[in-house]
């Protein structure tokens, strides 16, 4: 018989409640699972995206700096490479560490998502393996995405902005377009 104590609640998902493996009942999986889950996800990927970032702006973590990140920039074909290094730098770093805190979560994923889709364009064609593939790209893509859609879960600071409080499905959409769709404006500056 399923426990009634808050720590073993039925878990809900958009399917209903989930059932034990004979399908008798609901399970007894802790609420809490799910939101320590997105938790992990959220600092692992957004801590990752604040140092790439930091190595773009700072050189920190054997990074390049805005000049050579600048450079990067300038041979793979962008405009004003200095300028989109700081431009990149600033997404990773201000888009990672809203991921980590939960701060205005599904902005955040698009922030990354963004920069991911233009990382992606400049290793495509490599193969999908590192170290010249875009595995690795991919996966933060996939991982921002995921998270601008299901929002940052309870641990995180949206909670307690009015708005964000409630995520909606809708938020994470519209971010993740108008990630997109900065990118490819981007994109379409590249050479």
């Amino acid at each position: 018989m399923p426990s009634s104590s808050p720590s073993t609640t039925a878990a809900t998902t958009p399917a209903g409640p989930a059932r034990t493996r004979n399908g008798s009942g609901p399970a007894t999986t802790s609420p809490h699972a799910y939101d320590a889950g997105l938790l992990l996800l959220r600092l692992v990927l957004g801590l990752t995206m604040a140092a790439h970032g930091s190595q773009k702006l700072f050189g920190w973590f054997g990074g390049g700096g805005i000049d050579g990140t600048g450079q990067f920039f300038t041979m793979s074909g962008y405009p004003a490479g200095n300028t989109m290094a700081v431009v990149a730098g600033l997404t990773e770093i201000l888009g990672g560490l809203g991921l980590a805190v939960g701060l205005l979560t599904p902005l955040a994923g698009a922030a990354v998502v963004g920069t991911m889709v233009n990382a992606i364009a400049v290793t495509w064609g490599g193969g999908f393996f590192a170290p010249k593939g875009n595995e690795y790209e991919l996966l933060l893509t996939a991982g921002a995405t995921a998270l601008a859609l299901t929002g940052p879960g309870r641990y995180a600071v949206d909670r307690f902005l009015p708005v964000l409080k409630a995520h909606r499905l809708a938020y994470g959409v519209a971010a993740v377009l108008v990630g997109l769709a900065t990118a490819g404006v981007i994109l379409l500056l590249r050479k």
